[in-house]
């Protein structure tokens, strides 16, 4: 069951960070391993407006490389292993970590974008608000 009340953005994110919709929590927000559904199947939300493009990819190489290149350097300076080992080492981990983190990226900024109203989400989400009454005089 959905709850009326209103979702943080550490909610949001942390929902698509684990594939699931930045709305309810329970719907699948990926169809394939980058493509975000179009609606939710638990809640009927429209995830379509999502506009994450290059930017999940931005953050990942960021990341990466930033756990990456000091381990490089650290064995290089402690042990100077030979340049193919070193190859045989660092690439498949970086591939590995690259792919690993790219659909949660991904699933953070499209809960961001859900939670801030970014790109078409606005007047999905005024829909899921609770009504106000205005008193008239």
């Amino acid at each position: 069951m959905i709850s009326q009340t209103r979702t943080t953005l550490t909610q949001a994110m942390w929902r698509g960070f684990l594939g699931r919709c930045p709305h309810c929590g329970e719907g699948k927000l990926f169809a394939r391993f980058l493509k975000v559904t179009n609606h939710c199947a638990s809640c009927g939300e429209e995830l379509f407006h999502q506009r994450a493009d290059d930017f999940p990819a931005y953050l990942v190489i960021a990341l990466v490389g930033h756990a990456v290149v000091p381990g490089i350097l650290a064995v290089e300076v402690a042990y100077s292993p030979p340049l193919e080992l070193q190859f045989l080492l660092w690439l498949p981990l970086t591939l590995i970590a690259s792919l690993a983190l790219l659909q949660p990226v991904k699933g953070a900024i499209v809960g961001l974008q859900w939670q801030s109203g970014m790109h078409g989400f606005e007047s999905s989400r005024r829909g899921h608000q609770l009504p106000v009454t205005v008193a008239r005089f």
